[in-house]
């Protein structure tokens, strides 16, 4: 079995000889600094595709730079999960932040967590303390090197809190910051870029605007590489991968009544969709989702999904926030919400979020050290 998303920041932990830390990972030693850096969709799947733009990426693929595993990110494979699960070191269930966009438990509001701030406070909504945390509390400092736009974010504080925070605005030079922030000193830093990511949804993977941001990637790979010092191990990983969805593979539920009947609220994302039914409707909407998906999702009650373990031990508090009914799409199958969402989920072209090896498989590169 591959390791997790979640082992990563516990064995940087314990190669810094934080107590109570254990190395998940075997990660080579010694080293004064870990840097980690997570790019944001570039799940192993996708290495291939960016090979001919990314030359630091293929040698490591290739075998010639670094070492390379596999990891996985936890389920839903999207962001603001995979990056809590990545801070907090445990699985959605235990965390609460179980989807892209969350129902709150007793309203009609969906909590779309890049665009989260202090409603809910943070430290209720994901009450775990975080590793940065634990590294601080440990004399061990911890950094986070952010784009300026996220350091106040409530997504911020769930999964980074703890972390001194440093924010690069978005014309200043990415790279020159983070390296900075290496050479300030020993302990661990944290990077995060979503160039490819922002890529893949608006133009799809393999796509040129994609490849272009494979190669910023590979540009800033190669600069930190070149700037890292001798006692310093890089991590690079990321927190799910992805797949284009074509149109002829979508479906509106809002165009659909025989989908739409018995819904009062919509939340999750695409790929995995959380159904909060009305009064008494569960049934019903179980059923009608069940027959209608047939071959293109797996649809569960909120009772099954939570019993295999999709999200791993969930805390009471939390069950809430999934759905009465959750749809997990399989292929290439989109759910589409337009009467519930932005146009711009519609307009995507590249999606994740559910449980297929395109989607959950993410790379964990070692580098320097």
């Amino acid at each position: 079995m591959p390791g997790s998303i979640c082992d990563i920041l516990p064995s940087a932990a314990a190669l810094l000889g934080a107590p109570e830390a254990t190395d998940r990972l075997g990660l080579p030693a010694p080293a004064r600094r870990v840097v980690v850096l997570l790019v944001d969709g570039m799940g192993t799947h996708l290495l291939p595709a960016m090979h001919a733009d990314a030359p630091t990426l293929a040698a490591v693929s290739s075998g010639k730079l670094g070492e390379l595993r596999e990891l996985e990110c936890t389920f839903p494979s999207t962001t603001p999960t995979s990056l809590v699960s990545l801070g907090t070191g445990v699985s959605p269930g235990r965390h609460g932040v179980l989807g892209f966009t969350l129902n709150i438990p007793g309203t009609e509001r969906v909590l779309i967590h890049i665009f989260w701030h202090d409603d809910p406070p943070p430290q209720h909504w994901q009450p775990l303390p975080t590793w940065f945390h634990r590294f601080n509390t440990a004399g061990i400092p911890a950094r986070a090197v952010l784009p300026q736009l996220f350091v106040d974010s409530g997504l911020t504080a769930a999964a980074y809190g703890g972390a001194r925070f440093r924010g690069v605005p978005p014309d200043a030079d990415y790279a020159i910051d983070l390296l900075a922030e290496i050479h300030a000193g020993p302990g661990l830093i944290y990077g995060y870029t979503n160039v490819l990511d922002s890529a893949a949804h608006a133009h799809g993977i393999g796509s040129p605007a994609w490849l272009a941001a494979a190669a910023h990637v590979d540009a800033l790979l190669a600069r930190l590489l070149d700037g890292l010092p001798a006692d310093t191990l890089l991590l690079v990983t990321a927190d799910h991968g992805g797949l284009n969805v074509p149109a002829h593979a979508r479906i509106d539920l809002d165009a659909d009544p025989d989908l739409a009947a018995g819904i009062a609220v919509v939340a999750g994302e695409p790929r995995v969709r959380y159904l909060h039914t009305r009064p008494g409707a569960q049934a019903d909407v179980q059923a009608a989702w069940a027959e209608k998906l047939a071959g293109r999702a797996q649809v569960f009650s909120r009772g099954a999904a939570i019993d295999a373990g999709l999200f791993g031990p969930v805390r009471d508090e939390f069950a809430a926030r999934i759905g009465d009914v959750v749809a997990v799409a399989t292929g290439e199958t989109a759910i589409l919400a337009s009467a519930h969402e932005p146009p711009q989920i519609t307009d995507m072209v590249g999606f994740h979020g559910a449980r297929t090896d395109a989607e959950m498989a993410i790379p964990l590169i070692l580098l320097g050290g």
